[in-house]
């Protein structure tokens, strides 16, 4: 019925980039990303908004800082992406570490992202935050952003030498307008739910987080090079979860390539959520994401890191990668990869901000948010025809992709089988019309 209305309005039943098909470029930063210098010391830092995103570039051991003004109440974010080029030759511990200082140099945070096992150059990413309600970096004022380049040492490659590109994406998110519970969470089904079945539906995947392909819950392919990043965004509203695996299928060949496929998965504001990766040796074999809690305001207060980074409602990333070791074994690709997508938990009203986020609408689900997985996100205007559909259809053909739009996030509820989650929330939503 879907795909005779997507027929029906001119949209693409699936991505129009099919397996197999033209392959993105490398990393593609923000549109309008303006240009910033970092410096060797804090004297004269470039100054950082979040109402917009940078690109910088970081040489070999290089040590860079950038300035930001923050209020008191706001929690800041500064996600920092780097981009080695293309061919340059990598260790595992290769990488950036970013922290957030305040004035007096006291650091707030600091984090770390390295390529790891794969040994192939891919676009990392480092979160540096400052937190209030934390014992430092209180009040407002100016702080710096340190981005630190990771090199081991004798690793004698010339490409190495090389300036990283880096994007810069910082952003705020206010204080509560009512103070809320400070104890987190602790009754979550923690268990990994069976494997969503059925036919997969081609996706490509973005080439950066600006570009991310939206997703929703299901069963989705891509093919990818050795060496290729791929980015795919997933709406979660407040008490909803996400769980994700990838599978890399088979190929012909002999041999064995640690961490060959690697799954990330990133927060709203760029922060690393988890991450899975697989050794491969020409059998089809799956990287799952461990179980995640649901997307709660309170989550922040928790212990562990991958806890605390699903702590608001947004759009959160997945990320794949495929390890240019590869190639030496089993040949320049394609290489089919399936994601497996799954969304559940009850959705429900978020906490009172005091404030608005920068950029606005981060942590929020939008309509066009959903109407973009439905899409896929194609260009020439689809989204808005769904909107409009949503808008003026009444009955009949426009009911359906209602439904479908405010139903897309139920498919995939567990326990119990999707199909008859699917028949509970029609028929809910009839009664509720009537």
């Amino acid at each position: 019925m879907l795909l005779g209305l997507c027929a029906a309005v001119g949209l693409p039943a699936v991505a129009p980039a099919a397996v197999g098909g033209a392959w993105p470029g490398p990393y593609a930063f923000t549109p309008g990303a303006r240009t910033v210098t970092g410096t060797e010391s804090t004297a004269h830092a470039a100054l950082l908004d979040p109402r917009h995103t940078y690109r910088s570039s970081l040489p070999r051991g290089g040590r860079l800082y950038y300035r930001l003004r923050l209020a008191a109440q706001d929690t800041a974010y500064v996600p920092v992406t780097a981009v080695p080029p293309t061919g340059t030759a990598v260790s595992a511990t290769d990488g950036i570490r970013v922290s957030l200082r305040d004035a007096d140099g006291t650091s707030c945070s600091y984090a770390s992202a390295r390529f790891g096992a794969g040994l192939s150059p891919r676009p990392v990413t480092a979160l540096g935050q400052r937190e209030t309600g934390k014992a430092l970096c209180q009040g407002g004022g100016t702080y710096y952003v340190l981005v630190e380049r990771l090199d081991a040492g004798g690793s004698g490659a010339v490409a190495s030498a090389e300036r990283w590109g880096l994007e810069i994406a910082p952003a705020t998110e206010p204080g509560l307008a009512r103070a809320g519970t400070t104890t987190p969470p602790r009754n979550w089904d923690s268990a990994t739910p069976e494997p969503l079945g059925g036919r997969p539906r081609d996706r490509s995947g973005g080439t950066g987080f600006a570009g991310a392909r939206p997703l929703g819950p299901g069963v989705w392919r891509t093919a990818l090079a050795p060496g290729e990043t791929r980015f795919y965004k997933v709406p979660l509203d407040w008490g909803r979860r996400l769980y994700a695996s990838a599978e890399l299928g088979s190929a012909p060949g002999h041999g064995y390539v640690g961490s060959a496929l690697n799954l990330s998965l990133y927060n709203p504001v760029r922060g690393a959520v988890e991450d899975a990766s697989l050794g491969y040796t020409g059998a089809a074999k799956p990287a799952a994401l461990p179980p995640l809690p649901p997307v709660e305001y309170a989550n922040r207060y928790a212990v562990q890191a991958a806890v605390t980074s699903v702590r608001f409602a947004g759009e959160y990333y997945l990320v794949l990668h495929l390890s240019t070791q590869l190639s030496r074994t089993f040949g320049q690709g394609p290489f089919e990869v399936t994601l497996r997508v799954r969304v559940d938990g009850q959705a429900h009203a978020g906490p009172a901000y005091a404030g608005r986020a920068v950029p606005e609408d981060l942590f929020t689900i939008t309509g066009r948010d959903r109407a973009a997985v439905f899409t896929g996100g194609a260009g020439g205007g689809g989204g808005d025809r769904v909107m409009r559909l949503v808008a003026v259809g009444g009955i009949g053909s426009g009911t359906a992709l209602l439904l479908f739009l405010g139903g897309w996030t139920v498919t995939s509820r567990w326990p119990g089988s999707p199909s008859r989650a699917r028949a509970r929330d029609r028929d809910r939503d009839r009664a509720r019309a009537r």
